[in-house]
C-alpha cells in the first residue's frame, strides 16, 4: 500500500456527447474504484467533464451524475471554444487540487485499461505519459494516409511531435505548472507538451471504434487543426515561400537571358500561352505568399488582444476537503427528510 496516493483528476472534454456519456461515465468510474482498490491513487480522485458548449443534454447529464456520484463534476463553458481550449480550462482547473491529471476524449476511442499503466508510469517518476496508438488500422485509408504524412511533416520542420498520439496522456502537477507559463492564444497542445521537456514515457495501445454519435472532428477540421499546428510552431512555411522567390528570380533569369540571345539572332516569335501561364503562375503563387503571410499576421493580431481563452458558466468542481463536507451536508439532509417521515 502506498503512503502518499495521488490525487487523480481526469479532465474529459464534451461536445454534445450525450448519446455515449453515460457510458463513458459508468466506464471511468469503475476504472477510478479499480485503482482506488488497489490503493494506486487517492480515494478522493475525480472525473471533471468540461462541456463546451453543447446544445444537447450533456450538461443535464452531467449535473445529475453529480449529484449522485460525488466524484463525477463539472465544468460548463459559456460557449462553444474548441476542444483544445476546453481541455485547457479542465486542465487548468484540475492542476490546483490534482498531483496528477489524465486527459481523455468522451468518444473512449482510447483504451481505459491502459490507464492503470499510466499511473504506474508516473509513480516511477514521469512527469508527463502520453497515450500511443500501436496502428491505425480502424482508419480510413486516407486519413491513414494523411495522418502519417503530417506527423512526418512536422518532424521535418522541426517540431517534436509524438507521432501516434492525440490528447490522451498523463501529466503532473509539475508539468502543468510549466504548462500554465505557456499563454499563447493559439493553442495546439500536441506540440507544446513535448517542448516542456521532463521526463515522459509512451504507453501503447489499440484504439477502438466508437461507441455512439458522430466524429467531432470531420476533413475540414482536421485540416484546420493540422495548418494551426503548423503555423503555431514554425516559420517554415514563409522561409520556403522565400526560397521558392529565388528559385524563380533565378529561373526568369535564365529565360530572359534566353529570349534576350532569341532576339538577337532574329529568331523571336509570338508566344501568348506561355505569356498567360505564367502570368496565372505567378499570380496564383503570389496570392498564396499574401495569404499564408496573412495567416501569421493574424495570429499576431490575435495574441496582442489577449482575450481570454474561455468563460466558465457553471463549476461544480469543488476541493476534495469541500467536497467531502458538501457530501456528508447531503448526507444530514437526507436523514433529516427521512426522520421526519
Amino acid at each position: 500500500m502506498l503512503l502518499n496516493q495521488p490525487l487523480l483528476t481526469i479532465v474529459i472534454p464534451c461536445y454534445n456527447e450525450e448519446e455515449v456519456l453515460n457510458s463513458t461515465i459508468c466506464q471511468l468510474s469503475n476504472v477510478l474504484e479499480d485503482l482506488i482498490s488497489e490503493s494506486l491513487i487517492s480515494k478522493h480522485s475525480r472525473l471533471l467533464f468540461v462541456d463546451d458548449g453543447s446544445k444537447d443534454r450533456t450538461w443535464q447529464i452531467i449535473r445529475e451524475r453529480h449529484v449522485n456520484q460525488f466524484h463525477v463534476t463539472g465544468l460548463k463553458l459559456a460557449r462553444n471554444v474548441g476542444h483544445q481550449k476546453a481541455l485547457l480550462a479542465g486542465l487548468e482547473k484540475a492542476r490546483k487540487t490534482s498531483d496528477c491529471v489524465i486527459s481523455i476524449d468522451a468518444d473512449l476511442q482510447d483504451d481505459t485499461a491502459v490507464i492503470k499503466d499510466f499511473i504506474l508510469k508516473y509513480l516511477d517518476g514521469c512527469d508527463i505519459v502520453y497515450g500511443v496508438r500501436k496502428k491505425r488500422t480502424t482508419d480510413t485509408f486516407f486519413k491513414r494516409t494523411t495522418a502519417t504524412g503530417f506527423y512526418k511533416f512536422m518532424t521535418s520542420i522541426g517540431i517534436p511531435l509524438v507521432p501516434n498520439h492525440a490528447d490522451y496522456r498523463l501529466m503532473s502537477k509539475r508539468a502543468l505548472e510549466e504548462l500554465s507559463k505557456f499563454t499563447e492564444s493559439n493553442l495546439f497542445l500536441r506540440g507544446i507538451v513535448p517542448i516542456i521537456g521532463f521526463k515522459s514515457a509512451c504507453i501503447y495501445y489499440d484504439r477502438k471504434e466508437r461507441l455512439a454519435g458522430e466524429t467531432k472532428y470531420p476533413l475540414k477540421k482536421m485540416l484546420s487543426f493540422a495548418f494551426d499546428g503548423i503555423t503555431s510552431f514554425s516559420i517554415a512555411p514563409i522561409r520556403f515561400i522565400t526560397i521558392l522567390g529565388f528559385i524563380l528570380f533565378l529561373l526568369s533569369g535564365v529565360a530572359g537571358g534566353y529570349a534576350l540571345i532569341q532576339k538577337f539572332y532574329g529568331y523571336t516569335s509570338s508566344g501568348w500561352t506561355s505569356l498567360i501561364i505564367s502570368i496565372w503562375f505567378l499570380g496564383g503563387l503570389q496570392l498564396i505568399s499574401i495569404g499564408l503571410l496573412g495567416e501569421y499576421i493574424g495570429k499576431i493580431f490575435v495574441e496582442s488582444k489577449r482575450r481570454p481563452k474561455y468563460a466558465v458558466e457553471t463549476d461544480l468542481f469543488t476541493s476534495p476537503v469541500e467536497n467531502m463536507k458538501s457530501k456528508r451536508a447531503r448526507i444530514i439532509l437526507e436523514e433529516m427528510k427521512q426522520s421526519s417521515k
